[in-house]
């Protein structure tokens, strides 16, 4: 794929969603880190009706800490995996407080640093919450890229990398918000919806649904 054609792409995917947004619901770069920690393996609708709940009772690294690992418990188990999601939370308000005074660090190596927080939940925290260009390669955004031939890779560091490199500079902060909508609602696992997607003329998926 070209780079013509890539531009093409992010344009139509722009014009279409010009704001892109997270679907995850929050109101403060501690609220994103929290409810991303807690996406890991769930839906993003799941972790929103959980911290609807949390977020009322406790926003903060201190009101968080003071749950425990049972009361945050209560809040999340709804979530799969919430007992090792409240462990790592907890622990991770804990380093927050005692090191970052209680503020979410605007830098890849200290979110890594945190409990819970790998590279693709730090990517997002850094783009979303503070603006950088990253990359933040979930399932949807690995599938697309593989699937349409922007940017094919065999793992996530791989794609995120290619990514990186061959997307046109002025489309790479909302980049990777375009692609998981689009990989979440178009071009699905099982069946992409492609005789309803905006890029198929541009796509070089040979397998084409275009019912």
């Amino acid at each position: 794929m070209n780079r013509t054609i890539r531009s093409e792409i992010f344009a139509r995917l722009r014009t279409a969603d010009p704001e892109p947004k997270t679907e995850l619901q929050y109101s403060s770069p501690f609220e994103l880190l929290v409810a991303v920690v807690l996406s890991a393996q769930s839906t993003d609708k799941g972790v929103n009706k959980a911290t609807a709940l949390l977020f009322p009772v406790a926003n903060r690294p201190e009101t968080i800490a003071a749950l425990g690992v049972e009361g945050l418990s209560a809040y999340i188990k709804t979530i799969g995996l919430y007992n090792t999601k409240a462990k790592n939370v907890i622990r991770l308000c804990e380093l927050l407080i005692s090191e970052h005074q209680s503020t979410v660090p605007d830098d890849r190596a200290a979110l890594e640093a945190l409990p819970g927080v790998g590279r693709k939940t730090a990517n997002v925290v850094l783009n979303t919450a503070f603006g950088h260009a990253t990359m933040a390669v979930d399932t949807h955004i690995f599938r697309v890229s593989n699937r349409i031939g922007l940017a094919p890779g065999k793992d996530v560091l791989e794609v995120e990398h290619r990514l990186m490199r061959l997307v046109p500079k002025e489309f790479l902060l909302n980049a990777h918000h375009w692609l998981i909508l689009h990989g979440r609602y178009t071009c699905t696992a099982r069946k992409p919806k492609c005789g309803s997607c905006l890029i198929e003329d541009l796509c070089e998926y040979r397998q084409k649904t275009l019912d």
